[in-house]
């Protein structure tokens, strides 16, 4: 017995609309490259981020910052 895969749907994440998550969908995960390219411009334009996370937290106890 073969067993079939199913192609997973997915929405891009600019605009929502629906597409098949494979080889044929050449901008994934965007449907396009008007949406890809609105996201790289976002984040270029840092309206998008990573949120940092604090390497060495400030403490008092720390004889450098003293």
């Amino acid at each position: 017995m073969t067993e079939q895969k199913s192609t997973p749907m997915i929405e891009c994440p600019h605009c929502g609309a629906e597409m098949f998550w494979d080889d044929s969908s050449v901008f994934r995960p965007f449907c396009s490259e008007r949406c890809k390219m609105i996201d790289f411009g976002q984040w270029a334009n840092e309206e998008h981020s990573i949120p940092e996370e604090l390497l060495y937290p400030e403490s008092h106890n720390d004889p450098a910052i003293d």
